[in-house]
């Protein structure tokens, strides 16, 4: 069986990932021919580290797509995100191949009438199976009655040996003691990050944040850390292919994004043992307990409190690692996760 993934972005982020992670699990499916195709880009690094055959775009468009299913001839197209999904339906029309889609964040725009809406609501009835990255982004899709009996939730799962494995190959010791792992982007809301981030500056002056990530906010969260004052504070370091000791060095992660689905780097961020604070966005709220493995805040004083304490108090945040790795322990399911992604694959 041939698998095509498809993707939109050509960088590495959260759904790239989970992509990465599915060929990690399925390299000794001998029955099982999986290629990438996105843009090329960022992306073409990671792919080449990881042996994966990529095959590039030159734009996303039908006629692009369509040109890359000719070259491979799959017999599953496993399209990641509406984009793709809609793009993958349209470059197969007349082709022997089944369209899977997988939607990795609970954007709020899929909850209304709207073109991004209409048009996938129009490719549905061509695809095979929806992957839902949890229960409230099925929810919150505005015509969600109408694929029930395709849909299904599979909440993302990451490979820990590999993941305590990639954290010791970096040898560098990292002296933040907060960071923050993603795109900077409007979802991520970095003007919030660095807000609070000023705030928890107030009452810890020595404190140091790590940003790893670039994106079209990039810039902007540099010239507003420097409006800020906050230059011996903040620490922009790009894109990192391997962020795991930064984050395993870390005492907290902080996040503030607006809408999230399932987020990779909190996953890796529990199978680590370093404590989450973030607001209470989808996915999150079904692995970050409050007062036991992290915390959810709606509000910028109490995420900055929450912070707060657990980079001054040991104890709080030697509880809080403990019990991020024993729900890690209890989410991740990659036997589980593996067989219901062959089992739509095969279409039973």
């Amino acid at each position: 069986m041939k698998v095509l993934h498809l993707l939109q972005s050509n960088r590495f982020s959260g759904a790239e990932n989970v992509v990465c992670q599915i060929f990690g699990m399925m390299k000794n499916e001998q029955s099982v021919r999986m290629a990438y195709c996105s843009r090329d880009g960022q992306i073409r690094e990671v792919l080449e580290k990881k042996e994966i055959d990529f095959f590039p775009l030159k734009k996303n468009s039908v006629r692009e797509v369509r040109r890359v299913m000719r070259e491979f001839v799959p017999d599953v197209v496993h399209a990641h995100d509406i984009t793709a999904s809609v793009l993958a339906v349209f470059a197969s029309a007349g082709m022997s191949c089944k369209v899977i889609s997988h939607v990795h964040v609970n954007n709020s725009n899929m909850g209304h009438i709207n073109l991004k809406t209409v048009l996938y609501e129009m490719t549905t009835p061509w695809l095979s199976h929806i992957f839902w990255v949890s229960q409230s982004c099925y929810d919150n899709y505005v015509f969600r009655k109408t694929i029930e009996n395709k849909s299904e939730v599979l909440r993302n799962v990451i490979d820990k040996a590999s993941i305590l494995q990639a954290c010791a190959a970096d040898t560098n010791s990292y002296p933040y003691d907060i960071v923050f792992i993603g795109r900077l982007t409007e979802q991520k809301d970095p003007d919030r990050l660095l807000s609070v981030f000023r705030k928890v500056v107030a009452c810890l002056p020595d404190v140091k944040i790590g940003i790893a990530g670039t994106g079209d906010l990039d810039d902007h969260a540099r010239d507003l850390a420097t409006r800020y004052g906050l230059e011996r504070n903040v620490f922009f370091l790009g894109f990192m292919r391997n962020p795991l000791k930064l984050l395993s060095d870390a005492k907290v992660m902080l996040m503030t994004s607006r809408f999230e689905g399932l987020p990779m780097t909190v996953l890796e961020a529990m199978a680590l043992g370093t404590p989450v604070v973030s607001t209470p966005v989808d996915g999150l709220k079904d692995v970050i307990c409050n007062q036991i493995n992290g915390y959810l805040e709606s509000e910028d004083q109490k995420l900055v409190q929450k912070v707060v304490d657990i980079i001054k108090n040991p104890e709080l945040r030697s509880f809080l690692s403990r019990n991020c790795v024993r729900k890690f322990n209890e989410v991740n399911d990659l036997t589980k996760y593996k067989d219901r992604i062959l089992r739509a694959y095969c279409g039973t």
